[in-house]
């Protein structure tokens, strides 16, 4: 196994628990191919075993936590463990993300699994070249998968050299697959949707969401395929109408309310900032509004850009609520902090005169672990408050 020096004061980080190596803490750059298998061995000797290289990329060295070059019986383990935990936090469920990566000390790998379906996608080029064996390991641990796409098209590959594309590696793929989450059905297609397919992330934060909508007049900003609408008009919300912009999208969240039986809802292809401002023309007013966004930042220097982006839905969902209805604020956004995130909204309430009370603080599902030694996988900000 080829080796690597680390800086004896860039030790700090990897033994507090950190997995990632940056450039500037190796002594030298060598040549070895992206995703090559290195021994990671500090200055004053200390060995912090295998992990796969990138000279590409800032982040040099992703940390494996074995000492071995990662095979089949590695990457079966992993998933399996990975696998046990969702199990025991969703035991009725069987669509959710079954690896994130390294919180679950697969770094560089994300598996969405929606029931006999699965979405990969690769972060890193040391998992990218051994997709064959993430493939089997998977088709050994559940065998009646039916199909697995790559989901690959998304632009942080490009940060590890990779290119972009995706394709279906087994089985086959409809145009069109359903699961159920949480007792809703949701119907939507993996070949054609952002990302891996469907938001599950906010699994939880829906439940919420469904248990507070009762009588309740309704407006889902960026519903996507109707996640949050879906579980309002289940909650016995009295009026729920969805927004989007993609027209495919809607049509899909018209169809998951068919399916459901739920003829309180309502879909509607609009811009969401051109919607908000029509109905306060109109003076329509709601008692909740759920604002989902994608995310507003890419990289670090969009994130002045985002902050703007988020007070501008944040002051116009408050304008449009009665008094005591419910905003409901989340960002996915990785460089807006959740404390920077809470401060926007606040600061909108304040210019409007109005006041917030904090009902409820929620974050991204427990099938997205947070591994405490990197910020970084902590990345959903989920907020309800009750406006006055």
């Amino acid at each position: 196994m080829e080796k690597i020096v680390i800086k004896k004061n860039s030790q700090k980080r990897l033994k507090s628990g950190s997995l990632w190596i940056y450039s500037n803490e190796l002594i030298s750059i060598p040549e070895y191919p992206s995703g090559t298998v290195v021994e990671v061995i500090s200055e004053d000797g200390n060995n912090y075993g295998a992990g796969f290289f990138n000279p590409h990329s800032l982040i040099a060295v992703r940390l494996l936590l074995t000492e071995n070059e990662p095979d089949l019986e590695f990457f079966r383990e992993r998933i399996a463990e990975a696998h046990n935990l969702r199990k025991r936090v969703f035991p009725e469920e069987i669509s959710y993300r079954l690896v994130f990566g390294e919180s679950d000390f697969l770094p560089g790998l994300v598996i969405d699994k929606y029931e006999n379906y699965f979405a990969l996608q690769f972060f890193s080029a040391g998992m990218e070249i051994r997709k064959e064996l993430i493939t089997k390991s998977l088709l050994e641990l559940f065998p009646d998968t039916i199909g697995i796409i790559e989901k690959n098209s998304f632009r942080a590959r490009k940060n590890e050299g990779l290119n972009q594309y995706e394709k279906v590696v087994f089985g086959e793929i409809p145009d069109e697959i359903t699961i159920s989450e949480n007792g809703i059905k949701y119907s939507f297609s993996l070949n054609e949707s952002q990302k891996t397919g469907f938001y599950l992330d906010q699994k939880e934060n829906r439940l919420f969401i469904r248990r507070i909508s009762k009588d309740l007049k309704v407006l889902d900003c960026y519903c996507n395929l109707g996640g949050f609408a879906l579980n309002s008009a289940l909650g016995g919300a009295k009026e729920v109408i969805g927004i989007d912009s993609s027209e495919n999208i809607i049509q899909f969240a018209r169809k998951n309310a068919a399916i459901n039986n739920l003829g309180n809802v309502e879909f509607i292809k609009s811009d969401v900032e051109i919607f908000l401002q029509s109905e306060l023309k109109k003076e329509n007013h709601w008692n909740m509004i759920i604002l989902d966004p994608p995310s507003f930042a890419h990289s670090k220097k969009d994130v002045a850009s985002a902050k703007r982006g988020y007070s501008k839905i944040n002051n116009l969902a408050i304008k449009l609520l009665k008094t005591g209805g419910w905003l409901v604020s989340s960002s996915c956004t990785q460089y807006i902090y959740e404390e920077v995130f809470h401060e926007i909204i606040k600061n909108e309430a304040k210019k409007l005169n109005r006041r917030l009370k904090l009902i409820h603080r929620g974050m991204q599902s427990p099938d997205h672990p947070i591994l405490e030694s990197i910020p970084e996988t902590k990345y959903l900000k989920f907020f309800v408050f009750q406006v006055f």
